[in-house]
């Protein structure tokens, strides 16, 4: 697969018969690979923010499948079909919002009904294809994100929806990285994104592997950002898109969102169509993942609020699809996403 420029980072990889991922709980001290070789170890990682961001979970939990069946068509060659679901349960429980996490594992399972024989090398076909579909989506997506881009605009992007969320390239990276490549973005901010301080920590780290200058501002600086007209262009990703077009994605995106419309700037979601879920009709319906309260109590180990003080945790917000000017697809660019709209794209979708 031939690379695009500022194309540097692939966090997972197949090596030596094993799934190996880039420890995004490390950088940017440290860049190491983990090697896994069973379902549940896959789960952990998943579960464990080894890997993150919707596009990279699928990936990763297709190769996942791929180790499941291997130990199963092992133990018992007439059995394994039956046998691996609970590894496929294991896996699609890991995390509850992404919706590319069922997507995968759904499309591995109808894989397995077709497969007679041992069923590794067809799998892991499947996977790679898979990994390399979700990046030639990051390449188009990016294409057609930078055709909204003016000339000189400055950017803002909220977590991380890179290369390390996906399968390379990224989805809101990747529209920042075509548009640099266009000379159109004089410019990208990147918020530090608390608790788990993505931006600070991911963001940064793959913008500046691939040389593209990134300042960092807190969360709460976004709107003096704004009223300052140091951005024309909000960029995030998303874990799971509604039918009607409202978007789940990393706490205090929705924040983001009607600071930018107070404001007069523009928000775009990019994410491949496998993240929009049309059997959900609103984002009211969207699984909200809450993870551990020590989350926001400590970084990096260090306690750091005061004990005896209470804590919430959510993972993702909903952001109304009234507050999206655009959302980014493979298959297209949708302006003011509605039902229709939506229904349209994710028509267009299936039929190519």
């Amino acid at each position: 697969m031939t690379s695009k420029p500022n194309d540097s980072v692939r966090p997972i990889k197949w090596k030596d018969n094993s799934l190996c991922l880039m420890d995004q709980r490390l950088l940017p001290e440290t860049n190491t690979f983990l090697k896994l070789n069973t379902a549940a170890e896959t789960a952990d990682a998943i579960k464990d923010m080894v890997v993150r961001g919707a596009p990279a979970i699928g990936i990763t939990a297709a190769y996942g499948v791929v180790l499941a069946a291997r130990a199963r068509y092992a133990d018992n060659a007439s059995t394994w079909k039956q046998a691996i679901e609970d590894d496929l349960t294991l896996l699609a429980d890991a995390r509850p919002t992404a919706v590319n996490l069922v997507w995968a594992i759904k499309h591995m399972r109808e894989c397995i009904m077709t497969i007679e024989g041992d069923p590794e090398q067809p799998l892991l076909e499947e996977a790679r294809r898979i990994h390399e579909q979700d990046i030639e989506a990051n390449y188009r997506m990016g294409e057609l994100a930078a055709s909204l881009i003016d000339q000189h605009s400055n950017v803002l992007t909220h977590c991380n929806a890179g290369s390390l969320a996906t399968g390379g390239y990224g989805t809101a990276l990747g529209a920042v990285r075509s548009a640099c490549a266009q000379n159109k973005i004089d410019h990208v901010y990147a918020d530090e994104t608390r608790p788990w301080l993505q931006g600070a920590r991911l963001t940064a780290w793959e913008l500046l592997q691939d040389g593209i200058d990134v300042t960092l501002i807190t969360e709460g600086a976004a709107a003096s950002l704004m009223h300052q007209d140091k951005v024309q262009w909000v960029i995030v990703g998303s874990d799971r898109i509604a039918a009607n077009g409202d978007v789940a994605n990393k706490i205090g995106t929705y924040s983001l969102a009607v600071n930018a419309r107070y404001h007069g700037v523009k928000l775009m979601v990019v994410a491949p169509t496998s993240t929009v879920d049309m059997n959900c009709p609103s984002g009211d319906l969207i699984p909200i993942e809450s993870r551990s309260t020590d989350e926001l109590m400590s970084v990096d180990g260090h306690r750091i609020a005061a004990h005896g003080a209470n804590a919430w945790n959510p993972v993702f917000d909903v952001t109304p699809a009234a507050l999206v000017d655009a959302i980014v697809t493979e298959k297209g660019i949708v302006l003011g996403p509605t039902v229709q709209k939506m229904a349209d794209m994710m028509k267009s979708a299936l039929s190519a």
